[in-house]
């Protein structure tokens, strides 16, 4: 086992989190739906102590590798939970991880490797073959390290590393950078957040708070992005308190009803998009649904019918639904929860209050009228939990800070009582549409037989309805137009598949890309 070093109270250091953690319950089980791409002999079933001892085998293999303390780390493979792993072997000789998501493509990767300058690279074969093959690794990289096979000659393997000398873990100065993440990057090539330790301990805080509040041992499934901050959050919660966890990557419903039938989770969390596929599984005949106690929506408001479907799917007193709004740069910032005795009449455009003593909301006029329904106002929030900067783009981020207030992109209102509405994205914005989003909630709520709703800016600016039906049935429209006779400001809608719908790393639709692709159809079919 690695020396255990005591936990930092100013800091979260992400390559000590699994040997902290194991510390202090080293049995506690951890079940995977796939093979580590690093290490496939481990198979599906490992406790906190064996992951614990597989990231200091790996900071022990990176640190062969030639990776030294404060080195940037891109990370670009295959989607897989060993990306979790190696992040934290990374942080662990003091380097600095940079995820970058698996469907990133070539020329995405090519312009943040240049921004990184240089840096160390892990990737597979699959990638190398693939998405990298025309990118000059050797002018843009350090190091290519391969996590599976040998990777050429250009390549370290990871897998002939084995044996490495572990290292004593690196515990750098808590302002420094500690991981990457990046935007969705709907307009262009994403921007690389930067977090601290410090900052990283921030937004864990309110985590913490919330999780304090749970007081059985439950089962904890979790299927979102292993290179989205969330993941590292997550488990550094999960882990220390105990809790069995399950990390899911396919989240096709009928791999989920199977896999939940055998680990009857108590605690489920997901993409609200994915909350929305697994509404299925509500009647599924394994019930893989019946033992949670609380599901929880990560990254972005979730429609109130998909709530109260999922809640009535569990056979468990008192379920709840926890819903966070927040984002990439400062992590949750506003919650609340749902009971089946009230989401259903759940308004899906009030997200819940800060986080009290940790998070603080304000909401600043964009048209110089006071902010409401009518005229939302941006939406600006403060957070021990924000990024510290865009790394190489210091001025896009600055143009975010208003002072000590963060500027989140979106725009809503406040209640009387303080809650707060978020109507859109700035961006997303559609004249005469008071919110896009609440047609979506309202239509959603009123048309079962769809699966995804998303309503983007037409041609000629109009709020034009995006249609996914169940089984990509056609869509009834004598059944649509009653469902939205109180919207006559939609043109009439576009059915498409619920997979050709371009998406984040998060599952989130990406509006402006998609009514770009619209716009594009509509201009070939005239």
């Amino acid at each position: 086992m690695p020396l255990h070093i005591p936990a930092s109270r100013n800091a979260l250091y992400l390559g000590l989190v699994p040997e902290e953690a194991a510390a202090r319950h080293p049995y506690s089980p951890i079940t995977l739906d796939h093979d580590l791409d690093v290490a496939p002999e481990i198979g599906r079933h490992l406790t906190v102590a064996e992951l614990a001892d597989l990231v200091d085998d790996m900071a022990g293999r990176l640190w062969a590798a030639g990776i030294r303390p404060r080195d940037h780390v891109a990370l670009y493979k295959a989607h897989n939970f060993d990306i979790y792993v190696l992040a934290c072997a990374a942080a662990r000789i003091g380097a600095t991880p940079a995820l970058l998501s698996p469907a990133l493509d070539g020329a995405t990767v090519a312009a943040l490797l240049a921004r990184l300058d240089r840096p160390h690279l892990i990737t597979d074969e699959g990638k190398l073959a693939g998405e990298l093959a025309e990118i000059p690794l050797a002018e843009t990289t350090s190091t290519v390290v391969c996590a599976d096979g040998s990777g050429g000659s250009d390549a370290v393997s990871l897998g002939k590393l084995a044996g490495s000398p572990r290292r004593r873990p690196v515990k750098p100065s808590p302002d420094t950078p500690a991981l990457m993440t990046h935007t969705s990057g709907t307009t262009g090539v994403p921007k690389l957040v930067v977090h601290t330790a410090r900052s990283l301990r921030g937004r864990l805080r309110p985590q913490e708070k919330l999780a304090g509040l749970i007081r059985e041992r439950e089962t904890y499934a979790v299927h979102i992005s292993f290179v989205h901050s969330r993941m590292f959050m997550a488990l550094a919660v999960v882990l220390p308190k105990g809790m069995p966890a399950v990390i899911v990557d396919d989240g096709r419903p009928d791999r989920v009803a199977e896999l939940f039938a055998k680990v009857r989770p108590g605690f489920v969390e997901t993409h609200p998009n994915s909350f929305m596929e697994w509404e299925e599984l509500v009647d599924h005949p394994l019930r893989p649904l019946s033992n949670v106690k609380y599901f929880s929506g990560t990254f972005d408001a979730i429609h109130p019918p998909t709530m109260h479907r999922l809640l009535s799917a569990s056979k468990r007193r008192n379920a709840l639904f926890f819903q966070f709004y927040g984002q990439s740069e400062c992590g949750p910032l506003v919650c609340r929860w749902y009971s089946r005795k009230n989401a259903h009449k759940a308004n899906g455009r009030c997200l819940g209050y800060p986080i009290p003593g940790m998070t603080h909301v304000r909401i600043v006029p964009r048209d110089g009228h006071r902010p409401s329904k009518k005229t939302p106002g941006f939406i600006e929030v403060q957070t021990d939990g924000r990024a510290v900067d865009y790394y190489a783009e210091e001025e896009r981020y600055s143009k975010e800070l208003n002072g000590k207030w963060w500027r989140t992109g979106d725009v809503g209102y406040r209640t009387r009582l303080g809650c707060v509405h978020l109507l859109d994205r700035a961006v997303d914005v559609i004249p005469d549409i008071d919110s896009t989003l609440e047609v979506e909630d309202t239509v959603l709520g009123r048309l079962t037989e769809l699966s995804e709703l998303v309503v983007v800016p037409g041609p000629r600016q109009e709020a034009l309805p995006v249609v996914c039906t169940k089984g990509n049935e056609p869509l009834d429209m004598q059944r649509w137009r009653r469902a939205v006779a109180d919207f006559p400001q939609l043109a009439d809608p576009v059915q498409m598949p619920l997979s050709e719908l371009p998406r984040t790393a998060t599952m989130k639709v990406q509006r402006i890309k998609l009514a770009q692709q619209l716009a594009e159809r509509l201009e070939h079919s005239a």
